[in-house]
C-alpha cells in the first residue's frame, strides 16, 4: 500500500473514532474502500494493516453486521473475502430512522408515565420526542430523495 493510501487508511480510523467508533473498524472500512482489488481475505487487511487477525475479524464482523461491508466466499476456499458494500450509506441511514423512532417511541413511553401536572417534568421527554419525531422524517425524506438522484443517474449518485 502506497503512502497516500496509507494515510487515507489512518484518516479514516480516527474519523471513525472521533464519532463513537472503533478506530481498526474504520481503518478496516478505509482500506476496503481505497483497495486497488476489489475484495481482500482477512489475511490480506491483517498484513496491510499490520493488524492481528483477532483485531481483523471482531472489526469485519462489526462491519459486515452494520452492512458497511459484505463478506463472500469462493467455491473451493475456506477464506472469506470483504468489501465495501456500495449501498452502505443507504444501509447506515435507515438504521439511524430506525434508532429514531426507537427513541421517539422511548420517549412517548416516559411521557406516559408521567402526569399531566407534571409540566416541569414533561418537558425534557417532549423535547426528545419532538427532535426524533423531526429527525425520523427528515432522514426518511433524504433518503427517498437520495434514491430518486440514484435512480436518474444525476451527478456522482453511484
Amino acid at each position: 500500500m502506497d503512502g497516500s493510501r496509507r494515510d487515507y487508511v489512518e484518516d479514516f480510523g480516527q474519523l471513525f473514532e472521533g464519532v463513537g467508533g472503533s478506530r481498526m473498524v474504520g481503518r478496516v472500512l478505509g482500506l476496503l474502500l481505497v483497495s486497488e482489488t476489489p475484495e481482500l481475505s482477512a489475511e490480506e487487511i491483517a498484513g496491510s494493516l499490520r493488524a492481528s487477525q483477532g483485531a481483523i475479524s471482531t472489526a469485519t464482523r462489526t462491519l459486515v453486521g452494520t452492512g458497511l461491508v459484505r463478506r463472500r466466499t469462493r467455491a473451493g476456499e475456506r477464506r472469506a473475502y470483504f468489501a465495501a458494500s456500495p449501498d452502505a450509506w443507504q444501509e447506515t441511514t435507515r438504521r439511524q430512522i430506525s434508532g429514531s423512532r426507537a427513541f421517539r417511541e422511548m420517549a412517548e413511553r416516559g411521557l406516559g408515565l408521567k402526569g399531566a401536572d407534571e409540566p416541569e417534568a414533561r418537558r425534557g421527554l417532549e423535547a426528545m420526542r419532538g427532535f426524533y419525531d423531526f429527525w425520523e422524517r427528515e432522514l426518511s425524506e433524504v433518503l427517498a430523495r437520495w434514491e430518486e438522484e440514484k435512480r436518474r443517474g444525476a451527478g456522482k449518485a453511484g
